[in-house]
């Protein structure tokens, strides 16, 4: 049978997963900075292994909202209505910016550096608009459950 959390316990763990969150997507902003501010990509500069960190962090970024504080709150354990419908409303636009997210980590892992500076440039525009899109929809989210 699951353990029950008592009211304080529930939004003493969902508070822990906020700042863990929000911890990994500043990590995750500056490497994009990073990334972004050594464009226009050329050959003679060595992005290959800040792609890598950055990918690793944007990944761990996205997991730990998808099954972290997303699925705690869609499966039942998050007992605020606001919060619960604040998270079904974004959800949509969340898993499309973590399907966009997962997509350019396979382009990474799989060009072994080789991925043209263009498409580089054009795929990492793309991937940072999703990510200020997911920010701002998790602001709302975070909004709403702090208050």
């Amino acid at each position: 049978m699951g353990q029950q959390f008592s009211g304080e316990d529930r939004r003493s763990q969902t508070s822990h997963l906020v700042n863990e969150l929000l911890g990994e997507r500043q990590q995750m902003w500056a490497l994009y900075c990073k990334v972004a501010g050594l464009e226009p990509f050329t050959p003679d500069k060595p992005v290959d292994a800040l792609l890598k960190e950055f990918c690793q962090v944007l990944v761990d970024y996205i997991s730990l909202g998808h099954f972290g504080l997303y699925q705690k709150i869609m499966s039942g354990e998050e007992r605020r209505q606001g919060v619960v419908t604040v998270a079904e409303k974004i959800y949509p636009r969340m898993s499309d910016v973590a399907a966009q997210a997962i997509e350019f980590n396979d382009l990474i892992a799989n060009s072994n550096g080789a991925v043209p500076m263009k498409q580089l440039s054009e795929e990492l525009s793309h991937l940072g608009e999703g990510l200020a899109t997911r920010i701002e929809l998790e602001d709302q989210l975070l909004e709403t459950i702090n208050s």
